[in-house]
């Protein structure tokens, strides 16, 4: 048989690694993953026995993760829980948007939470309200 691998021909698993180094790659093992989640449109995948493993290949990283999946329905939060729950708006951050637009508190919350806590964009808004 020529070409490829040979029956009966074993690779150690140092000449493996000497190989793998002389054309880029590495592979390492992940041992503290507790949970891997993969979101996809209508459900969510999670492996709570996964075994992740991180192949570099000349700085291009690949993740193969082995276990068994249980499928679920994908959470849906109400429009207020999520904006809440992705969004954390300082005290800091309310004050410095009533001090600069000169509007109350609430309003100022309000619009942190639509721009998602950008301050800048939350302060154009609401001068350009004033207008």
């Amino acid at each position: 048989m020529r070409g490829g691998f040979r029956k009966g021909v074993n690779l150690s698993p140092k000449k493996l690694d000497q190989m793998m180094k002389q054309v880029g790659l590495s592979v390492e093992e992940m041992n503290d993953v507790e949970e891997v989640v993969i979101k996809t449109a209508d459900a969510e995948l999670v492996f709570e026995d996964a075994s992740v493993t991180i192949m570099d290949a000349q700085g291009s990283k690949m993740y193969q993760i082995t276990g068994t999946p249980v499928k679920r329905p994908k959470r849906e939060l109400a429009p207020e829980q999520e904006e809440e729950h992705e969004v954390s708006i300082s005290a800091e951050d309310v004050e410095i948007v009533v001090e600069k637009a000169g509007c109350s508190a609430e309003e100022a919350k309000a619009t942190l939470i639509e721009t998602r806590g950008d301050l800048a964009e939350a302060i154009s808004r609401l001068c350009e309200n004033e207008e």
